[in-house]
């Protein structure tokens, strides 16, 4: 049987694919600024010398990292509920990205922080800068420099997770492509235009953090480093 590709059925949804798109995008956006705050934060916690509050924060990531974001959310969205604490769809959405996005950009962050090499600190301590000059100027800078291709290609991928949030009924773009393919039965077509904007989103995202690289680090920008 050969199938027949009708595009046409789609038109009067166009505003409901940019709607979606767009919720996607503003979910991304304060899900990563948030969670590159709290990222940057436990990143120092894990190099503390205080034991309980490394610990703590150990327990956190690891957490984090080895369970489902899928779980995650449900957890966020379902399971608290259960205790009466009731989250908007959007909210439950975005705790749940921020704390995931934390977790993972605690560890990328810590990894570019012991790439740091200790002489690169003795010659700042030798030079007389503060703690907080070294701390800020020669160990987190310089480490974020170093693993910012990383950190852009973790955001970009939780973007894409952001679909998952359509299982909790969140009108994002899969959200909102799930109701359409429902009410015009074509399935193809409308996970054919999802993955054509999610392609766009990606895209326009790279481009974002290409540029914001070349503004934050000079250097980049002298070496010609692209993500």
């Amino acid at each position: 049987m050969q199938y027949q590709f009708d595009f046409s059925a789609l038109l009067p949804y166009w505003s409901d694919f940019l709607s979606g798109a767009l919720v996607t995008i503003e979910i991304t956006v304060f899900s990563v600024i948030i969670g590159l705050v709290i990222g940057v934060a436990c990143a120092i916690a894990r190099r503390s010398t205080i034991g309980p509050l490394r610990a703590l924060v150990s327990i956190y990531v690891e957490t984090v990292r080895n369970t489902p974001f899928i779980v995650q959310i449900f957890f966020i969205f379902f399971g608290l509920s259960s205790v009466g604490i009731r989250l908007p769809i959007i909210a439950a959405a975005v705790f749940a990205m921020v704390i995931n996005v934390g977790a993972y950009t605690a560890e990328i962050v810590r990894a570019g922080m012991d790439s740091i090499h200790p002489s690169q600190i003795e010659a700042a301590e030798a030079l007389g800068l503060s703690k907080l000059q070294i701390y800020r100027d020669i160990i987190l800078l310089p480490a974020i420099e170093r693993v910012y291709p990383a950190l852009s290609s973790q955001f970009i991928l939780m973007m894409l997770s952001t679909s998952i949030a359509s299982q909790i009924s969140a009108e994002e773009l899969t959200g909102v492509a799930n109701n359409i393919q429902s009410n015009t039965f074509r399935s193809l077509e409308t996970y054919m235009v999802v993955a054509v904007l999610y392609i766009a989103i990606t895209y326009l995202m790279r481009a974002g953090f290409y540029g914001l690289g070349l503004i934050a680090f000079p250097r980049r920008r002298r070496l010609g480093t692209s993500l």
